[in-house]
């Protein structure tokens, strides 16, 4: 089902944002597709990013906004302002000192609405992801044709430890499909393209900023697109490339992850089910769970050869239990050791 055209977009609050760089609006004034980079204290990385960003086939006319989410140094804010100015890039540069994942977005999108008349969608990448050069030409042909209005893509993770590779087979490092077309739902903003009418419809603030700490923010938001009748499209051409540090690769991270991708997906379905007989058939599900995750873990585990691995499915249980004790593994809360 398409979503209605919905009116105009008005904000009730002012903006938290403070722009640190822009280009001349007239640059801006017909641009259609507006790449969003949050970033927090790494500024080398954002810099390959947005490299990757310039380096972009297939001509297409495009800018980017740049979000610091640390209002301290900026030193992500200095980097973007300095290749903006080298006309690396046209766009944006813009700070949203009040730290958090989803206020970073709130911020990048808004800022993509007020700023660019012409704007038709966002797109995302993350500030330890680099694009392939066909990354906005895939998904630019997808949106010129498919009947959808959210689009994912592919993310491939590179350890910084070429020894622990084959990581790359846990569910917390895969995308959630490998074959472009249409999708049930996306659940990452790691890698996307929104149509306008989707953040219209949906109002602002976009993220729910409850999630700013604990992540999920985006997997609410998509599941909220999914109710108000948008359709989701998978592009797997689309592709990024994930830089993971050593630490993402050791059990206690990838545990964490595990446990709160469980409490997020406990949390959205409650929201979902309101009331105490709603309470009552998450937490049955969430006891079912746990009860498959013996032979569901043993079958993923000699999938892929590993226990670690096979842990997953019971990490997530666990996860989704002791949400129901407001327990909540929060890894955004110190981004720069996520």
């Amino acid at each position: 089902m398409t979503p209605a055209e919905p009116p105009p977009l008005r904000f009730a609050t002012p903006e938290s944002f403070e722009i640190a760089a822009q280009s001349p609006p007239a640059a801006l004034a017909g641009i259609a597709s507006v790449v969003c980079v949050p970033t927090f204290r790494r500024p080398d990385m954002l810099e390959a990013t947005l490299r990757s960003l310039a380096a972009q086939e297939g001509g297409h006319d495009f800018a980017v906004i740049v979000v610091e989410n640390e209002g301290g140094e900026r030193a992500g804010a200095a980097r973007a302002k300095a290749l903006l100015e080298a006309g690396l890039f046209k766009g944006l540069v813009i700070v949203e000192p009040r730290q958090g994942n989803c206020k970073a977005y709130n911020a990048a999108w808004r800022c993509a609405l007020t700023r660019f008349p012409a704007l038709q969608q966002v797109l995302g990448i993350d500030d330890d992801e680099e694009a392939r050069p066909g990354w906005l030409d895939a998904f630019l042909k997808a949106a010129a044709v498919a009947p959808a209005e959210l689009f994912g893509g592919s993310v491939t993770p590179v350890f910084a430890d070429p020894a622990r590779a084959w990581l790359a087979a846990h569910p917390v490092f895969r995308s959630h499909y490998d074959t472009s077309g249409p999708v049930p739902m996306l659940y990452s903003s790691a890698n996307y393209l929104i149509r306008r009418i989707v953040l219209e419809r949906l109002g602002f603030p976009f993220l729910d900023e409850s999630f700013d700490f604990t992540g999920g923010g985006d997997t609410d938001f998509f599941t909220r697109a999914r109710a108000a009748g948008c359709r989701f499209w998978w592009v797997q051409e689309a592709a990024q490339r994930e830089t993971m540090p050593r630490r993402r690769s050791e059990f206690a991270w990838i545990a964490a992850r595990g446990l709160r991708n469980g409490a997020i997906s406990a949390v959205i379905e409650r929201r979902q089910n309101p009331g105490a007989a709603g309470r009552l058939k998450v937490l049955a599900k969430s006891l079912a769970l746990l009860a498959a995750a013996v032979p569901r873990g043993l079958a993923l585990g000699l999938k892929t050869r590993s226990g670690m691995i096979g842990l997953y499915h019971a990490q997530v249980a666990l996860g989704r239990l002791m949400s129901e004790f407001g327990i909540a593994n929060e890894q955004y809360r110190k981004p720069d050791k996520n």
